[in-house]
């Protein structure tokens, strides 16, 4: 009873601090938290269709990527910010770069970030990226999946959808720089692809 004690005087306290002009939105006057959700692991895995843009290739008409259509296969889905940004430079190339560890040949990668097709081709061919990048516009995929802020961004979220179409893992938190995260995910992955 002790411990419920302090833990509810402790969040009183946090609750009753006043805000900062950087902790509320300026524009309206109230705080800028903002609930993050999306499907939940053992969820199935929300369906849509996106064009896609390559390092070679940009496909703004059919066939467009469709998550049922890899259904059989392990699916990470990397939602990012906005290309060419040094945190999304980071996370694509060290995909890149660690691809084979990470995720090999049996799994499917796409970033998806509100970028036109035009950005998306410039920047995989600029980092030499051997997966393709959704263009996700108008973010009904990102807000499907709980990764749209209210700018017009995604937030760095990733999921990995297993062989049924389930959400086998989410990280609504990824960090870009942090090597923990990029253990996790190999993890995720890993289990996703041996079925567990």
């Amino acid at each position: 009873m002790r411990m419920l004690t302090v833990a509810v005087t402790a969040l009183m306290l946090v609750i009753s601090l006043p805000l900062t002009a950087q902790d509320r939105d300026t524009t309206i006057g109230r705080p800028t938290a903002v609930l993050v959700s999306g499907p939940r692991e053992g969820d199935r895995a929300p369906d849509f269709l996106l064009p896609w843009a390559s390092r070679d290739t940009v496909v703004g008409s059919e066939p467009w990527f469709g998550l049922s259509g890899q259904r059989g296969k392990v699916v990470v889905l990397a939602f990012y910010p906005k290309a060419f940004t040094p945190g999304c430079t980071a996370e694509m190339r060290t995909f890149a770069d660690q691809y084979a560890e990470l995720f090999g040949e049996d799994v499917v990668v796409v970033g998806i970030s509100a970028d036109s097709l035009e950005t998306q081709q410039r920047f995989a061919a600029s980092l030499g990226l051997p997966f393709r990048l959704l263009s996700d516009r108008d973010q009904k995929v990102a807000k499907l999946y709980g990764s749209a802020d209210r700018e017009g961004y995604n937030r760095r979220t990733v999921y990995v959808v297993d062989r049924q179409g389930r959400v086998a893992y989410a990280d609504l938190r990824f960090r870009a720089l942090e090597p923990a995260s990029y253990r996790d995910l190999d993890r995720a992955v890993d289990a996703a692809r041996a079925g567990r």
